[in-house]
């Protein structure tokens, strides 16, 4: 696999300038996907516009100047997907990241005490002595207590990351969508479909209209409002 990315090809979800220069920065393997991330670097420059250039990302980084989900990361690469909060103590500043309309990435600032992490739980695991692991979508993997279920979400505290909330994938539960043509659109499950094949369920949201995705792309976000605060776009 190649380390590097021509700024041309760099998926579309990233918001960046794409004819500027040739070369942009490329995710790492790490919690997120390739396609579902962006670079830390895009997001500490080109996104919050700390820094000019990345030289300066990585002096700040280096100094532990920008948390993910509360811990200090200091790649430039490093993958910062949906969801993850992004903080900067030196400006007392959190931020949620987001989709947009149309699929792009964008930074939502949180108020104090609103730093919380959402996540949605993609598989279980059945550990020696009757544990049960949960495995959420960014990698992380905590043990539950409870009758818990796939696609349901979580909402963790930072950095300590402990169970406070669980929103279940469920009719009549508040979803975002985090994928294909109605990113970003907030609506309440109408109806779930089984689909008894290797092809995904397909979920009937009504928002602003009503709408059918896959489950992949459906986000638990709360019940009769969210859960957490989406923040307003920077």
């Amino acid at each position: 696999m190649s380390r590097h990315q021509k700024r041309v090809a760099s998926p579309r979800s990233w918001p960046i300038a794409r004819k500027i220069h040739t070369w942009v920065a490329k995710s790492k393997p790490g919690p997120h996907s390739a396609k579902g991330s962006i670079p830390l670097v895009l997001v500490v420059r080109d996104l919050l516009g700390l820094v000019d250039n990345s030289r300066e990302a990585k002096r700040v980084l280096h100094e532990g100047g920008v948390l993910v989900d509360g811990k200090a990361r200091k790649d430039l690469n490093f993958p910062v997907g949906i969801f993850d909060v992004v903080s900067v103590p030196s400006l007392d500043k959190n931020y949620r990241l987001l989709q947009d309309s149309k699929g792009r990435f964008n930074l939502h600032e949180l108020e104090a005490g609103e730093a919380r992490k959402l996540c949605r739980i993609e598989k279980k695991t059945s550990l020696k002595g009757g544990k049960l692991q949960l495995n959420l979508n960014d990698g992380t993997n905590i043990f539950g207590e409870g009758d818990y279920s796939t696609g349901s979400s979580v909402i963790l505290s930072i950095p300590d990351k402990e169970i406070t909330d669980v929103i279940e994938f469920k009719e009549g539960n508040l979803a975002m969508v985090v994928g294909g043509s109605h990113s970003g659109e907030v609506g309440t499950i109408k109806e779930i479909e089984i689909v008894r094949s290797s092809r995904p369920n397909r979920v009937i949201i009504s928002g602003k209209g009503e709408f059918e995705t896959t489950e992949d792309h459906v986000f638990m976000i709360g019940r009769d409002k969210p859960a957490i605060k989406l923040g307003a776009e920077i």
